[in-house]
Parts: C-alpha cells; sequence; structure tokens
C-alpha cells in the first residue's frame, strides 16, 4: 500500500509533471539510460571484445563502416588501425569514460560537502582556511590541476604501476578538481539553515554539532548538490576525453572515448575518418543529454520557476 502511495505521489509531483512535458528532457534521459545500459551489459551486447587479443586480425584493419564503399556488415561502424570493431570499442569505451565521471564525482562530492558542511556550520578560522582553498583552486582550470596530478602520480609511480591504476589516478585527479564548486553551495545552504528554530531546538536537547549537521543540515543542500553533480558529471567526462587525447589519461590497452579518440586522429586526414568521428560524435551526445538533464534538474527543483 504503501509503494502505491509513493508512486502516486511521485506521478503527481511537480518534477514528474516537468519531466513529462519536456519532450527535450525525456530524450536526454533515453538517450543517458542507453549509454548507461549499454555501458553496463557491454561484455554481453558488443558484437566484439577489443580487449581480446586473440579475436583481432590485422587483416580487418580500417575496415569502412559498412554503408560505406568496401565496407563489412560484420562491422557496422568499421574498425580501426587493429582491427578492432569501433562500434564495440566506443561501448567499452562508454564504460571506462562513465566509470571515471561517476567514481570523480562522487569524490567531489563527499570531499566538497563535507568541507562546506564543516566551513558553515563551525565559522572562524576553519570556514576561512577552507573557503580560501576553495577559491585560489577556483582561479586555476580544472584540466590544468588534473594534469599536474597526473603528472606528479606519472614521476612518482613506475609506469607499468601507473598503467596498472590509470583509472584510479585520473578519478583523483578529477574529482580533486571540481570540489571547491560543491563546498561553496553547501557551505551557503548551511549558513542559510543553522541558525533556523529546528536547528537551535536541537542544540537547545543536546544534540551534537555533527549529527545536527549531518542529519538536519544537510538534507536541505542536497537539491544544489544534485543539481551541480549532473551537470559536473559531464564535465568530469570531458576531461577524461581531454586527458587521454592529450595522451596522460587511460592507456590504448584500455580505451576510453578519449583515447578512441586520439588514436582515430592520427588517420583522420589518412581518409580513415571513422575512427575518430564516431568516438567523438559518442561523447558529445553523451555530454549534451547529461547536461540538458542538469539543466532541467536545476529549473524542476527552483521553485521560483514552478
Amino acid at each position: 500500500m504503501s509503494d502505491t502511495s509513493t508512486f502516486a505521489r511521485l506521478r503527481d509531483s511537480d518534477i514528474w509533471w516537468s519531466f513529462r512535458s519536456s519532450p527535450i528532457t525525456v530524450i536526454a534521459a533515453v538517450v543517458t539510460a542507453v549509454y548507461f545500459a549499454g555501458a553496463i551489459l557491454a561484455p554481453w551486447v558488443a558484437p566484439y571484445d577489443p580487449f581480446d587479443v586473440k579475436s583481432l586480425n590485422l587483416m580487418d584493419a580500417f575496415t569502412p563502416p559498412a554503408w560505406a564503399e568496401g565496407g563489412d556488415a560484420k562491422h557496422l561502424l568499421g574498425t580501426d588501425n587493429q582491427g578492432r570493431d569501433v562500434l564495440s570499442a566506443i561501448l567499452y569505451g562508454s564504460r571506462v569514460s562513465l566509470m571515471i565521471g561517476l567514481a570523480a564525482i562522487v569524490l567531489s562530492v563527499t570531499t566538497g560537502v563535507l568541507l562546506g558542511l564543516m566551513a558553515g556550520f563551525r565559522g572562524g578560522w576553519t570556514e576561512a582556511v577552507v573557503m580560501r582553498l576553495a577559491d585560489i583552486q577556483l582561479t586555476v582550470p580544472a584540466i590544468l590541476i588534473a594534469l599536474t596530478l597526473d603528472g606528479v602520480a606519472r614521476v612518482v609511480l613506475p609506469k607499468n604501476v601507473h598503467d596498472e591504476i590509470a583509472i584510479w589516478v585520473l578519478v583523483l585527479s578529477i574529482g580533486f578538481a571540481y570540489w571547491p564548486q560543491f563546498a561553496r553551495v553547501t557551505r551557503a545552504t548551511t549558513l542559510a539553515e543553522k541558525n533556523k528554530d529546528y536547528v537551535n531546538a536541537a542544540r537547545i536537547i543536546g544534540v551534537p554539532g555533527a549529527r545536527i549537521a549531518l542529519a538536519h543540515v544537510l538534507p536541505n543542500a542536497w537539491g544544489p548538490v544534485l543539481v551541480i553533480a549532473t551537470i559536473e558529471l559531464a564535465l568530469a567526462i570531458i576531461a577524461e576525453a581531454s586527458l587521454s587525447y592529450l595522451g596522460v589519461g587511460m592507456p590504448a590497452t584500455q580505451p576510453s572515448l578519449g583515447t578512441l579518440i586520439r588514436i582515430g586522429n592520427a588517420f583522420l586526414f589518412s581518409g580513415e575518418w571513422w575512427i575518430a568521428i564516431f568516438p567523438a560524435l559518442a561523447l558529445v551526445i553523451l555530454s549534451l543529454a547529461v547536461n540538458l538533464l542538469g539543466d532541467w534538474l536545476r529549473d524542476a527543483l527552483n521553485p521560483k520557476l514552478r
């Protein structure tokens, strides 16, 4: 019964009405869902396994898309310089890109929200230190911070070790670059909430400050944080692609969308355009869909725009 009433409330909510009344948002949600489903189910839905060296055939290298002259129906989007199926590589590459983007945003949200909550709730020198660090970091482009951290990891770690943990190096680099936005939003919400009556009442009855901050103040910050996280997810995916394109991200043996674009770029002007164009289109469509969802969520959670 409770599940039915919950579903009925969701169906009659302003957010659901806003979602279904926006065709662009519905399309963006479907596209995003398809990407996530394709990434999760890549080992089962991909026509080939681009990581299986035994299945690769160099004689299939540079095969055009199926509809082009010289194309093969077995490779819908063609093959790359190693004979890997481009469609399969995109599915596996999307998996890597989405994994890095999601993990980086989780790290950014956790770090930024906790620091912003602590800064807003405690105030004083804690707030000054945290917010000045955030202000300093915001003056430096996120991609430059990620490049710096990745470069330090490459100097400190042996190459074989770095290649093995490249995905986690990227997660730390990108995640550290985006925490200030979450810290500033959480601090602003905390400052607006911490002097309200329900917080003062909790203090009077002896509820510990940490519990007040986490159980009572923090839930009021989740709306803005969720909006920023959705938009920052697209930026994190683009940041990963940029790092991989520059050759400091994922190795060629573990292709992400950025790695595939970098590999294809070497053959772009020799006529094998599909190796770079299709991964690039996949990246653009994914980023656009996630951004559109973030824009809708921002408007849907803003009571002034309802």
